[in-house]
């Protein structure tokens, strides 16, 4: 599988696409006005503790308080006298106005606050170093034993001739095949952004940003750039330059796949990113056999909904359900990274009668996964047909980053009809009459609602008007959407 990464700046806001021969199958924006907080630390200050839930609300400095959970906490179990850990009271961990050093995780979603940990990580392209903790720990993604157990003893090796037990490290996916000598490069910096990452510690104070994190277009090149991608392309000199310096300093053997694109049609139009990413901002997904998905993105979880559709087949039933499944599962997969959708999601796959189809659909499932940077875990079909399964989330979908609640109907996707909203104005007209010593009303309301009470609701307006006796005069109010209306006394 051949990737390329195409990378569009502007002063506003700064693009990453991934393609898989060809295809989109993931996005990241960051903008200027709000750039991504994970891997900062900070130097926190204990704002609120709640025993209840096991967890602190911390200031950093930011819009709203972070939240720390106990769980997060570096030191936070105890030995009993049988030897088995028990975790500590949140009291026993922190109190208020405590100073605590904190690494954010979680990005601000929606109405919650970032998501913070006390277990500080300094990550590089093969290394992450963990302070304070001396284990050795590889990627899972590794999955070779042999070539697992060269990977650790390496950094053990490393270890012992720097003399430094106190720091651990986890060896990332792209170490695979790397060899001692770049493995070692990678340590020592590590080893020296620690340093400074301690100098800085020592003069912060609460609330300070003690360490950011690299910026996006840098990011990208230290942590999505594998051996499968082919090239990486880049629309602004600027940036093209500082990637080069970049590359040169800590990845040399990937400088010579970054590219400026100086063309005069943007780089997105190009390659058909644009109309792909509005294409993922709509509900619905067209399955090339004729099928479609629906996804539905909730605050709790997401779902998705398989159909067949137009698609017919040409055998048999079961033989229609299981090739659309097949395809739709490869489909999700891929929308879940493009959406950059996160926590539960339940799949409502067509129901198979066969066992061995559910089986293969699982296993295309877990294969697509396979690509995807984002930890996920995935549940066999339940007993109703479900697959459920969770998606790592650190950050805002593409729907939360790109688009904003509806004014008119404030999310819901749903309106009332007019001729409900009618309904609702009659009685509210007579609730009033009956209130207050009324001599006329003046009904204010969207042009289509008066519009049914003038045409198909004429004969029932007027049966109205007499019934409470009162005179009733409608206006209509073009900034008014359909739900909203006002029945004033004069």
């Amino acid at each position: 599988m051949l990737e390329e990464i195409l990378i569009n700046v502007t002063p506003q806001e700064t693009r990453v696409a991934t393609l898989e021969n060809g295809v989109l199958n993931e996005m990241c924006i960051e903008r200027t006005s709000k750039t991504t907080l994970v891997g900062n630390i900070y130097m926190g200050r204990v704002a609120r503790v709640l025993p209840g839930m096991e967890a602190a609300f911390i200031d950093v400095g930011l819009e709203r308080a972070a939240f720390l959970h106990s769980s997060d906490i570096a030191n936070n179990s105890r030995v009993d006298d049988n030897g088995e850990k028990t975790p500590k009271h949140i009291r026993e961990l922190l109190r208020e106005e405590q100073n605590v050093l904190v690494q954010v995780i979680k990005n601000p979603l929606g109405s919650k606050g970032a998501r913070l940990t006390s277990n500080l990580t300094a990550p590089s392209r093969y290394l992450v170093l963990m302070p304070g903790d001396p284990s050795i720990g590889v990627s899972a993604k590794i999955e070779d034993e042999a070539e697992r157990d060269r990977l650790r003893e390496i950094v053990r090796q490393l270890q012992e001739e720097d003399d430094d037990p106190e720091n651990g490290y986890i060896v990332r996916t792209a170490a695979e095949g790397i060899n001692q000598e770049t493995l070692a490069g990678e340590f020592k910096f590590l080893k020296k952004l620690w340093r400074s990452i301690q100098e800085n510690i020592a003069k912060a104070k609460a609330g300070d940003l003690v360490h950011a994190d690299l910026p996006v277009v840098k990011r990208t090149l230290r942590d999505l750039v594998g051996v499968s991608v082919e090239r990486i392309r880049i629309d602004s000199r600027e940036s093209f330059t500082s990637a080069c310096a970049f590359a040169d300093k800590y990845l040399p053997e990937i400088r010579p796949r970054i590219e400026h694109y100086p063309g005069e049609r943007p780089i997105f139009d190009l390659y058909g990113v644009e109309d792909e990413i509005q294409k993922a901002l709509e509900r619905k997904v067209q399955l090339k056999s004729g099928g479609h998905l629906v996804f539905d993105q909730t605050e709790s979880m997401t779902t998705v909904d398989v159909n067949t559709g137009a698609f017919v087949g040409h055998r048999n039933l079961e033989e229609t359900i299981f090739k659309t499944n097949l395809e739709a599962a490869q489909t999700i997969c891929r929308q879940l990274r493009l959406r950059n959708l996160g926590g539960i999601i339940i799949i409502d796959f067509i129901d198979m009668s066969v066992d061995e189809h559910k089986r293969q659909v699982m296993r295309a499932m877990e294969k697509a996964l396979e690509r995807d940077h984002a930890k996920t875990q995935v549940c066999d079909v339940s007993s109703l047909g479900l697959v459920e399964m969770t998606r790592k989330r650190t950050r805002e979908s593409l729907e939360q980053t790109l688009c904003s609640e509806c004014p008119t109907c404030s999310g819901r996707g749903l309106l009332r009809t007019a001729e409900t909203v009618c309904y609702e104005i009659s009685r509210e007209i007579i609730r009033q009459v009956r209130q207050f010593d009324v001599k006329s009303l003046t009904v204010v309301a969207g042009p289509d609602v008066v519009d049914m009470f003038l045409d198909e609701q004429s004969h029932y307006f007027a049966e109205l008007e007499s019934f409470v006796e009162v005179p009733i005069r409608l206006q209509a109010e073009s900034m008014y959407n359909r739900d909203q209306y006002d029945v004033v006394i004069v």
